[in-house]
């Protein structure tokens, strides 16, 4: 299952005769200028910067789009003198004045803030929140049209009274959908993983699973699949909470009591959900590649062997809200901040995915324009559907 084309042929077939040539059509569009991508700088003493200057170390990507760094200029120097970069900055009051074809940055951290890498300190948890407050303000008065996190530390936030968890609590509650809870959804190359719960220790997931938390994520993953990634019917899977998927109830009465019965819901009301599925066997046996997205219970059953087949690519996409916003599916990596080792494709990655879903709302938008009314009832098949297997269809 291929998740992302970015080379789509616009070459149709033409009949001639008996012989099929190819022509391509002269479709004139309006040309549409890159679009102003936000990003915060993270932790200033992790690889957030370093990340995002590799990213537009190559030149192509500010054909694709217009950077607005969120951040320190001074931090953002430092950095580049100790990575040994050639880079410049065009330092702008707002993201209004941003320039095409230039590395902006909005320099909005007041005072001197110390950079120490791999240190956890209030410092620079201050330093991330001020950037990320600073570009969701941006990002709802339309100055930028899609926001990329660089990582951040949840214990220096935590030190600098950040009062949420995590990006995901924070950017939910200035989302205008503040009705709409969000839905963390991490993908590669080869699958798309959203989760029942995100940051609860382990010994408190169970207690937090209810029928209608799932019911309520699988609406929201199927509403992602349609806008944001433009599936018109995508099919999800959706993993069990213990081992052998209970075994029966011998295991664990979750998949009985509260699993199943939520994907029956949801499969009466006409979204194709398949499940509950044992976490091992279903990874083990690639059983992911005939789905368009994978609900899991808790954070690393779906993380870990998403990152295990395809940690570089990973990205961190939050649905359900009123704006886009993706991030690197990896930390700060303090144990290896300052020394030239981080890996950009993971930064890169989430700013096409940003500007891609962007694009797709917009597309989904203009499509749902002046629908025709309908006709005729929509009629579902009644028969009765086994949940536990793949559909016939894709069956190997």
């Amino acid at each position: 299952m291929a998740l992302d084309k970015r080379n789509h042929s616009n070459r149709v077939p033409v009949f001639e005769g008996n012989k099929e040539t190819e022509e391509t059509p002269q479709v004139q569009r309006p040309s549409r200028p890159p679009m102003k991508v936000g990003i915060t700088h993270g932790d200033t003493n992790g690889v957030g910067y370093e990340i995002i200057l590799k990213a537009f170390a190559d030149a192509p990507m500010f054909d694709l789009c217009t950077p607005v760094i969120y951040g320190s200029f001074k931090l953002a120097l430092a950095h580049v003198k100790a990575l040994d970069m050639k880079v410049q900055f065009n330092v702008v009051a707002s993201a209004n004045e941003a320039l095409p074809g230039k590395l902006n940055l909005v320099d909005c951290v007041p005072g001197d803030v110390p950079l120490e890498w791999g240190k956890v300190s209030a410092e620079a948890g201050h330093a991330a929140y001020v950037a990320l407050e600073r570009a969701t303000e941006d990002l709802n008065a339309g100055q930028i049209e899609a926001l990329v996190t660089a990582p951040i530390c949840k214990e220096s936030m935590k030190l600098s009274g950040f009062k949420y968890v995590g990006h995901t609590e924070y950017l939910a509650s200035v989302s205008a959908d503040g009705q709409n809870e969000p839905l963390m959804i991490l993908q590669n190359e080869m699958m798309r993983v959203a989760l029942a719960t995100v940051h609860e220790p382990l010994q408190q997931v169970a207690g937090q699973l209810s029928q209608e938390k799932i019911e309520t994520r699988l609406r929201a993953l199927y509403q992602s699949l349609r806008r944001d990634f433009l599936l018109s019917s995508p099919r999800i899977a959706v993993l069990a909470l213990n081992p052998h998927s209970g075994d029966g109830g011998t295991l664990g009465a979750e998949e009985q009591e509260i699993i199943s019965p939520a994907i029956q819901t949801l499969v009466d009301e006409g979204i194709p959900c398949f499940g509950p599925y044992s976490a091992d066997g279903f990874f083990g046996a690639a059983m992911y590649t005939h789905f368009d997205g994978i609900l899991a219970m808790y954070h690393d059953q779906g993380l870990i062997p998403l990152k295990a087949l395809g940690m570089d690519s990973g990205v961190n996409v939050t649905a359900g809200l009123s704006f886009v916003r993706t991030s690197p599916d990896h930390g700060t990596a303090f144990d290896i901040a300052g020394q030239g080792k981080a890996d950009a494709a993971s930064m890169r990655s989430a700013i096409y995915a940003a500007m891609d879903i962007k694009r797709n709302r917009e597309a989904d938008d203009e499509a749902k324009q002046n629908p025709l009314p309908k006709l005729y009832h929509e009629r579902r098949e009644d028969s009765e559907r086994s949940r536990h297997t793949l559909p016939q269809e894709k069956a190997e």
